[in-house]
């Protein structure tokens, strides 16, 4: 007897509540993921619903996993924020003004 290789996908969420959450979305993150969500709940399978997102089917898997194992809050993106800016903001603005004085300037100066 062979296996179905296909992934069961939790409904965490009604298919009602997915969309009142596009229709409130404003991310674009926020919107592919939830229409990723909503393409499995239609049917698609993994590949096919991130490929409808411009996604790689890795990606759907990745996406697949963390709503299974956190729902909502494991699907949506979760950014560190990036690196501390090495210049306080006095030194920020310090350097915008030096910046729009000296124009123009050379990639190489700044």
């Amino acid at each position: 007897m062979e296996r179905s290789r296909r992934k069961e996908i939790e409904h965490h969420l009604t298919e009602e509540e997915i969309d009142e959450l596009l229709r409130e979305a404003e991310d674009d993150h926020h919107i592919r993921r939830l229409g990723f969500l909503k393409n499995l709940y239609q049917g698609d399978s993994i590949p096919e619903a991130a490929d409808r997102e411009g996604r790689s089917a890795a990606t759907g898997g990745r996406w697949a996993d963390a709503w299974n194992e956190d729902g909502l809050e494991g699907l949506m993106p979760s950014f560190g924020g990036g690196r501390p800016p090495k210049l306080d903001e006095d030194e920020q603005d310090e350097l915008v003004e030096m910046l729009r004085d000296g124009q123009p300037w050379k990639s190489q100066e700044i």
